[in-house]
């Protein structure tokens, strides 16, 4: 499977009023998701997860009770491409059922 070319940052937040870029030079978006609670952001990272591994595409994140903070980019490519842009389409829909906006 060929891998996207990298459309950066600065273009894909374009469409992705919820996310940003992280502080340096990584070409990276990123946002942190809070939930009610320690199961639904596991339930948030499991449903994820599934979809990661379809699209062989795996973000960067960690967890702490109820926030999952996330950054996503393309590693192969150098930074964030379409790739990103649809694994975090996915996240905020994803959360967007669990009760976070």
């Amino acid at each position: 499977m060929s891998r996207p070319v990298r459309i950066g940052a600065i273009d894909a937040l374009e469409t992705l009023p919820l996310w940003g870029d992280l502080p340096g030079d990584r070409d990276v978006i990123a946002r942190t998701f809070v939930f009610r609670d320690f199961n639904t952001a596991f339930a948030f990272m499991a449903r994820v997860a599934l979809k990661a591994e379809r699209m062989d595409h795996h973000p960067e994140w960690s967890n702490v009770w109820n926030r999952v903070e996330v950054a996503l980019t393309t590693h192969d490519a150098g930074g964030v491409t379409a790739l990103d842009v649809e694994m975090a389409l996915f996240m905020d829909a994803a959360a967007a059922e669990l009760g976070v906006s």
